[in-house]
């Protein structure tokens, strides 16, 4: 493997990395091969070779793009979110559009809703993509804890890892059903415990 030093071969090496970002967003993590990365990408085969180290270092690039690109989504969401004291159901609403998607979310949304916790299990596995996942888990931490004081919530740092999992839980056990509604499930699991978990802040 050769580092991409020059600006063609930056541009090559991301061309290669947003190839994969895409196969694994239409596919999984079975789409994601040399050389249909390298066919997307309009590159030589020999190109996944020679800026990549492994193929599994490929895959860690691709989830690190795609979890970046739902990152800066949530900023942008959350850019706009007033600072104001809301109530459960409106705080969980803002929750729930971060973490699952807003209401009339199309295919594409389910489909990366679905990728997203395909990371989550093949982490579990593959030591190079846990460190990405670790790092993304981390700002998703910090987008939480901003979401929580924009609505007048006690942020408590060792009650986050408890509301994603709540989400986390529900989405899953949602996506496996016949006609699937995470949204919804997720919701009305969160209205139970957000304020215990994040209660509002003594005016």
């Amino acid at each position: 493997m050769t580092t991409a030093t020059t600006p063609k071969g930056e541009r090559r090496r991301q061309a290669l990395v947003a190839a994969a970002a895409e196969l694994l967003l239409e596919g999984g993590f079975d789409a994601i091969r040399h050389r249909s990365v390298a066919t997307r990408a309009e590159l030589p085969l020999a190109s996944t070779t020679y800026y990549f180290e492994s193929l599994d270092d490929l895959i860690a690039r691709a989830v690190e793009f795609t979890g970046t690109a739902e990152l800066e989504l949530m900023r942008d969401r959350i850019s706009v979110v007033s600072h104001r004291r809301r109530g459960a159901e409106a705080t969980v609403d803002l929750i729930v559009d971060l973490l699952v998607g807003p209401n009339g979310a199309d295919v594409n949304s389910r489909e990366q809703l679905i990728v997203r916790y395909e990371r989550f299990v093949a982490s579990a596995r593959h030591p190079e993509l846990r460190d990405v996942q670790l790092r993304m888990r981390a700002q998703l931490d910090d987008l939480l804890a901003d979401v929580l004081r924009r609505s007048g919530r006690a942020v408590r740092q060792e009650q986050l890892r408890r509301l994603v999992a709540i989400v986390d839980g529900a989405v899953v056990g949602a996506l496996s059903e016949v006609d699937p509604d995470p949204r919804r499930i997720a919701k009305g699991a969160l209205l139970e415990v957000i304020d215990i978990v994040a209660p509002q802040v003594s005016r």
